[in-house]
């Protein structure tokens, strides 16, 4: 099963970063490139404990649709989101927070995705080679967006 790990460092506490990556709108942000936004169940304001959300996409220029459900909330440590419908044969997205060690004001935002493609020995072969790749890029962009965002919201509470 592929998995990808990334770690971003956040100059914004814990809260406020666990806050941002369940914000829809913030999400909608942060996928531009594909164009992505939210068209069934929670499809505006902050997810939460048992919330569903289903995301409309492109990806290698096809439509893609996928429905999570957020099955851990532990605010503001973290949480699992998880497909209910879409794409994957499985999708299971941990996200934790943690305080950074030499910054109080900064967090350890870190993202651990296990996700399996169907169609067998073929999607297997596609995951690792083609999926896991654009995958590992789409989230870390998410993640340079988020981080910049939440700096910049920091900057301007300093400056006020």
């Amino acid at each position: 099963m592929p998995r990808i790990e990334l770690t971003t460092d956040v100059r914004a506490v814990p809260e406020a970063v666990f806050d941002a990556c369940l914000d829809v709108g913030m999400h909608t942000e942060s996928m531009g490139t594909s164009a992505e936004r939210a068209v069934g169940g929670v499809t505006a304001g902050r997810l939460k404990a048992g919330d569903a959300v289903t995301w409309e996409a492109r990806h290698f220029g096809l439509p893609w649709r996928m429905t999570v459900r957020i099955t851990d909330y532990r605010r503001p440590h973290g949480f699992t989101d998880e497909q209910i419908s879409g794409p994957f044969g499985r999708w299971h997205h941990e996200h934790s927070f943690t305080p950074h060690l030499a910054d109080s004001s900064a967090t350890v935002m870190r993202d651990v995705i296990d996700f399996t493609a169907p169609m067998g020995p073929v999607g297997r072969l596609v995951a690792s080679l083609i999926l896991r790749p654009y995958l590992q890029r789409l989230i870390a962009r998410r993640n340079a967006y988020l981080a910049a965002t939440l700096a910049k919201r920091q900057m301007g509470h300093k400056t006020a």
